[in-house]
């Protein structure tokens, strides 16, 4: 089961974890990850932009390869667009399999991975104005040790 979606309103992580964990009764653990707006350096709103023919099919691509890659039961990966204040949820991805390893590597995967070669654009709004945030290179390191995993 793959359970993937971009939310332009509000993100549940406790309800869609919880929804995910009983369709997935055989899976001996579910990891998961909830990632939040920062609430530090000022920060009053973040504002995720998408380009929609790209973003959901490279999400649904992303889950495929997570999917291939372990044996997993089910994979989860919700993600925020639009605009949201410290606090707020931006991603919940989660992943259910057999095995502790295989669920929490999944997620780690999806992670790295929406994290530096996702398709959003973000920018946050300080008392100064805005600023457009680009990946940090410990973002690109991050994804890229996955890529050495292949060889």
């Amino acid at each position: 089961m793959k359970d993937i979606r971009l939310l332009p309103t509000g993100l549940s992580p406790g309800k869609a974890l919880g929804v995910f964990t009983k369709a997935h009764p055989h899976a001996g653990g579910i990891a998961s990850f909830v990632g939040k707006v920062r609430p530090d350096e000022g920060v009053k709103v973040l504002e995720l932009s998408h380009y929609e023919p790209l973003t959901l099919p490279g999400m649904e691509a992303l889950g495929e390869a997570a999917a291939e890659r372990w044996p997993l039961d089910g994979i989860l990966i919700h993600h925020r667009i639009g605009t949201m204040r410290p606090g707020a949820p931006i991603v919940l991805v989660a992943a259910a399999a057999r095995h502790r390893r295989d669920a929490f590597e999944a997620v780690d995967f999806a992670m790295d991975h929406l994290k530096s070669d996702a398709w959003f654009w973000k920018r946050e709004r300080r008392a100064d104005g805005w600023r457009w945030i680009e990946p940090r290179e410990e973002d690109h390191a991050d994804r890229a040790r996955w890529l050495a995993d292949q060889s």
